[in-house]
């Protein structure tokens, strides 16, 4: 797990929770395999009781599908938070319909207008919505921190047909981000850069 220290965290280093929705429990993301990570959901709620503790800023991202016989439509209990990450009155809520929170949301001009400008990213699913985010507030200039333990994803098959654990695609998307689009760090790590 990847875990080097570091620095204190800015006073208004900013929580982003993505996507962390009753429908991620849906058996359809698994039918490739199990996912990863299994205390995800954990590692998130600690994170998020540290953020309020500090009155850090915190930004919730729900993903409201378009499609129709997704288990994230709006209207379905599969919308709705998990519990570990329902946000509390007065968090920032954004919702998309794209996998990048930064699209069509008003998330950075939200950022920006705060001054918010150092990112904690965690949530689902690692390789899709929390890669594009990350890969997105990289490019746009944020400093980027992406906890590797607070997300996770499914099994699935690469492009040649080779089925690849939950755990390797983890891992790959890490690999992808770690350095240029993100600081790729365990929430232990960041947890102690609070304290």
């Amino acid at each position: 797990m990847p875990g080097p220290a570091i620095g204190a965290l800015p006073r208004l280093a900013t929580l982003i929770v993505i996507d962390l929705q009753q429908a991620i429990d849906d058996p359809v993301w698994a039918k490739e395999g199990p996912r990863n990570n299994p205390g995800a959901e954990q590692a998130v709620a600690r994170l998020l009781t540290a953020w309020r503790h500090t009155k850090k800023p915190i930004v919730h991202v729900r993903h409201d599908s378009t499609e129709p016989n997704s288990p994230y439509r709006p209207g379905h209990k599969g919308n709705d938070f998990k519990p570990e990450a329902r946000p509390l009155l007065g968090e920032a809520v954004i919702a998309k319909r794209n996998n990048s929170a930064f699209i069509g949301t008003g998330l950075e001009a939200r950022l920006r207008k705060q001054g918010w400008t150092t990112l904690v990213i965690c949530g689902v699913i690692t390789n899709n919505s929390v890669e594009a985010t990350a890969r997105h507030a990289g490019n746009l200039g944020f400093k980027t921190y992406l906890v590797a333990d607070a997300c996770f994803t499914f099994a699935r098959r690469d492009f040649s047909g080779r089925l690849r654990s939950a755990r390797d695609v983890h891992d790959m998307s890490l690999a992808n981000l770690d350095g240029e689009y993100a600081a790729v760090v365990a929430s232990g790590a960041i947890l102690a850069a609070l304290s």
